[in-house]
């Protein structure tokens, strides 16, 4: 088993590079904009689940996703080359959506504060006069 600093600095390593590879390497016209936006390792470092954020449309993301599914040999294969593990891990490819959830609220609460900025709130001592 890996201490948890080994488990930080190898999920670290792996997500600049699978950014890197998924940027410069996977030349699939279905593959989107697809950010690596976390690595989370195994204690065993055998399994990284991957996060991934993917922008467009809820059939964009799926193709993006089998893409990478696609891939995952040709980026295991890179991740063990490039840094030298002694077993590379698999990898499991998660859709994040946190960004998208984020950016949601935050149109909400603008839209909150300009129906406000339209509409002021009356004080009940405005009311009565």
């Amino acid at each position: 088993m890996a201490s948890p600093r080994r488990q930080e600095q190898v999920a670290e390593q792996i997500q600049h590079l699978l950014g890197d590879l998924i940027q410069r390497q996977i030349k699939d016209p279905r593959l989107g904009f697809v950010t690596v936006t976390s690595v989370t390792m195994s204690p065993d470092l055998l399994h990284a689940k991957v996060g991934v954020s993917v922008m467009g449309s809820e059939e964009e993301r799926r193709e993006s996703l089998a893409v990478l599914e696609r891939a995952k040999g040709f980026l295991r294969r890179e991740i063990g080359r490039t840094l030298r593990l002694r077993m590379t891990p698999d990898l499991h490819f998660e859709l994040d959506t946190a960004l998208e959830v984020s950016d949601r609220i935050h149109r909400l609460l603008r839209q909150i504060e300009e129906e406000r900025r339209m509409n002021p709130p009356k004080l009940d001592d405005e009311e009565g006069e």
